[in-house]
């Protein structure tokens, strides 16, 4: 998929610069952001071929999730590409417009994106419904510039409903969350590297600090469990395997915030600086290892599961997290 996903990067590296996301923060009109990205074709990954979309399979779509993750990017474009999936492969067409995923209800969950969305597919416990974001009560999370909210709805109005997929939508969100994880990950690994290695400080650069140099070996390790975990799970498919979907997570964000800390170690005070563009990513990895369930819900779920399977320890996490699937 080499030959679409670098010129979608490129596409995206200028849709998506720093002065654009910082711009949408503050609630700028996104109109010639996303008719960039809906020309791209990103959004119908998962929308079969008879329908007018690619008809990628989940694992060959999560290189495009992680892409969106490593730019930082909140307006829920990774969200509206799962959606438009689920939607199609239900048999309803999906409407044009950015679309959030709800994959719980209530005052302690957070719908990322939710600000910035037009529709939000809700997991209502007995299906799908896709309600226009005017239709659901959007309060906001207070944190700056973040364009999550917390969301109740009535259960009406509702534009369509869609059969809901075996375990919900979280384990869903999840594995979207490990991916954009995964690639924030790995451009803040990038970063702080480079930093590193440009960073003067008493005649040599302080890359070559031995302290310093381990705390990016371990961020680095950290980097690369992310990414490995998320596209496990993502290689399960849609819907992802529970077992799988938990794994990603709970790997994902016992990482997150190690990541974020070590990469504003590195750049000391200036990382944390609003004109420095680190804080966009650091900033995204704390929401998304919240979002949709922390490694502590999905550890104790894992746990359940893993109670429930005589098998030994290893053989169960060959078979029923990454093989045979979980349930």
């Amino acid at each position: 998929m080499d030959e679409f996903l670098q010129p979608f990067v490129r596409m995206l590296d200028g849709a998506s610069a720093p002065a654009v996301l910082r711009a949408m923060e503050r609630g700028d009109p996104a109109g010639d952001f996303w008719a960039a990205i809906r020309e791209s074709g990103v959004l119908d990954l998962l929308v079969p071929e008879d329908k007018g979309g690619l008809g990628l399979s989940l694992p060959d779509a999560a290189p495009f999730i992680s892409v969106l993750g490593a730019r930082g990017l909140q307006h829920p474009v990774a969200e509206t590409l799962i959606a438009r999936g689920l939607l199609t492969q239900s048999g309803a067409d999906a409407p044009d417009g950015a679309i959030a995923l709800a994959s719980g209800l209530g005052p302690s969950q957070v719908c990322p994106g939710a600000l910035a969305a037009e529709w939000v597919l809700i997991d209502s416990g007995d299906a799908l419904a896709l309600v226009r974001a005017q239709q659901v009560s959007l309060e906001p999370t207070g944190v700056e510039g973040s364009l999550a909210a917390r969301l109740s709805w009535d259960g009406a109005d509702a534009a369509m409903t869609a059969p809901r997929p075996a375990g919900g939508l979280r384990p869903i969100a999840a594995v979207t969350r490990a991916l954009q994880i995964a690639g924030a990950a790995d451009r803040l690994l990038e970063m702080s590297a480079a930093y590193a290695n440009e960073r003067v400080q008493f005649g040599k650069p302080i890359g070559r600090q031995q302290a310093l140099q381990q705390n990016l070996a371990i961020m680095a390790e950290d980097a690369v469990a992310a990414r490995i975990a998320a596209q496990l799970g993502a290689a399960s498919g849609l819907p992802p395997k529970l077992a799988a979907a938990a794994a990603a997570k709970v790997t994902a964000s016992s990482v997150a915030a190690r990541i974020a800390a070590t990469a504003h170690a590195v750049h000391g005070a200036i990382g944390v600086s609003a004109v420095f563009d680190l804080q966009l990513l650091t900033r995204r990895l704390h929401e998304w290892r919240l979002a949709d369930g922390s490694e502590g819900y999905w550890s104790k779920l894992l746990g359940g599961v893993r109670m429930k399977n005589e098998r030994g320890s290893v053989d169960f996490i060959r078979a029923q997290a990454f093989l045979e699937g979980a349930g």
